[in-house]
């Protein structure tokens, strides 16, 4: 299989060449449950380094990471609390949670309080690149910082694209509007804070 001809990239070979591009340090552009990503291994410090640096983004800004299910949540947080769940379990549009107490990610990804935005992604393709890539992935806005977030793939600034290691197949089709997602602060004591609705 050829993945420069796009007629015949399938979406299972799209998710493999994703997961080979992140294995080895690199950083991906890919179709979330949002706005388009770019994304990388969320344990590697290195590779969020160079988020930071394709975004143009000052690195005391914390970014957010995509999982795939709540088991896997519970690896990158020490103690979810219970409005977690009943927040995750009630919400109907892709919601990121800020949670403190996160374990197992890389330092520079982590806020200075020790906490870390993370969503269980539950649209396919993201949901099954997480699934089998069997980590959290970053997912941050496919924008320099400052600019509109890339609502499909034809909105990506070409500086993006050409500082990325694999751009994924799927969904560059789309012309259609995305939103990005509800962020909610919890914090350890219960308090529950809408940053973004």
């Amino acid at each position: 299989m050829h993945p420069q001809n796009q007629n015949i990239m399938t979406q299972e070979q799209d998710i493999k060449n994703a997961i080979e591009a992140m294995r080895k340090g690199g950083v991906i552009l890919y179709p979330t449950d949002t706005v388009w990503g770019i994304g990388c291994d969320a344990t590697n410090a290195e590779a969020v380094k160079r988020v930071y640096e394709i975004k143009q983004r000052d690195d005391s800004k914390a970014l957010i990471c995509l999982v795939d299910s709540d088991a896997r949540l519970q690896r990158y947080v020490r103690n979810v609390p219970d409005v977690a769940w009943q927040l995750i379990d009630c919400v109907d549009k892709p919601t990121t949670l800020i949670l403190d107490g996160a374990v197992n990610l890389a330092p520079n990804l982590i806020a200075e309080d020790g906490s870390i935005g993370i969503r269980i992604t539950k649209e396919a393709f993201s949901h099954e690149l997480c699934f089998r890539f069997q980590k959290a992935i970053v997912s941050t806005s496919a924008n320099i910082s400052g600019e509109p977030a890339a609502q499909n793939y034809r909105d990506i600034d070409p500086r993006i694209l050409e500082q990325v290691d694999y751009v994924c197949w799927t969904r560059r089709q789309e012309h259609q509007p995305h939103q990005p997602s509800s962020i909610i602060k919890l914090s350890a004591d219960g308090q529950v804070v809408i940053i973004r609705k």
